[in-house]
């Protein structure tokens, strides 16, 4: 390319799970097609869509965003879908407050289904949906969402609305900010262990050396 090296290129599977009905087949037209519509079929097992986000000058991020249909949620089939994700939206829905109720057993079967590859839980936003229309329950209390998000380790929540276009593309932003995050530090630590394991065979006497007399 001209004026410089090639962009890095990075490509991410991250998973839109939730409740039946919270819009999250919404939040993802809206933020791949910056398109909404009020009529859209419930999503039967899994739905793929492509963002591409030019991330910086050196940088080009592409998202493999998994619509998981909400009655899916205790399928066998979850763990497939769930592999190799690096980052997770749990979607639920303002106006009704069972659908929060919800989250904790989506957390929890997201945690026990896919990992990072150091093990750990792979990085979680909440997003509280149709902030555009009244509130149902203790949604109302923002402080009480924020200690609900430390608890079960989500990092971090937006009030969001696909219909108004309201936090949708921040709160992308932030999820893919900690995934690129996390990758740098994955690969820094296994060049260091590699490095590591290079000093050992290097410190390692070689075979003709080791080789005694009782053979």
């Amino acid at each position: 390319m001209a004026g410089g090296g090639e962009k890095k290129e990075h490509l991410y599977k991250i998973l839109v799970i939730g409740e039946l009905g919270t819009g999250k087949t919404s939040i993802i037209k809206r933020y791949v097609h910056q398109f909404f519509s009020q009529h859209y079929r419930a999503t039967i097992g899994v739905d793929f869509a492509l963002k591409v986000l030019n991330w910086d000058a050196e940088t080009i991020v592409r998202l493999q965003l998994w619509d998981i249909a909400g009655q899916e949620r205790f399928g066998n089939m979850t763990r497939v879908y769930y592999k190799e994700a690096v980052g997770a939206f749990i979607v639920f829905d303002l106006t009704r407050a069972a659908t929060f109720d919800a989250v904790t057993k989506w957390k929890t079967d997201l945690d026990q289904k896919v990992q990072l590859p150091d093990g750990q839980p792979v990085p979680c936003v909440l997003l509280a949906n149709k902030c555009d229309q009244p509130k149902e329950g203790l949604v109302n209390n923002s402080s009480h969402i924020d200690d609900f998000c430390k608890e079960k380790g989500f990092i971090g929540w937006f009030e969001t609305s696909a219909k108004e276009n309201i936090n949708i593309d921040e709160s992308a932003r932030f999820l893919v900010t900690q995934v690129l995050q996390n990758d740098r530090t994955m690969k820094s630590d296994e060049a260091k262990d590699k490095d590591v394991r290079k000093l050992d065979e290097d410190s390692k006497p070689n075979k003709a050396e080791k080789k005694g007399c009782c053979s």
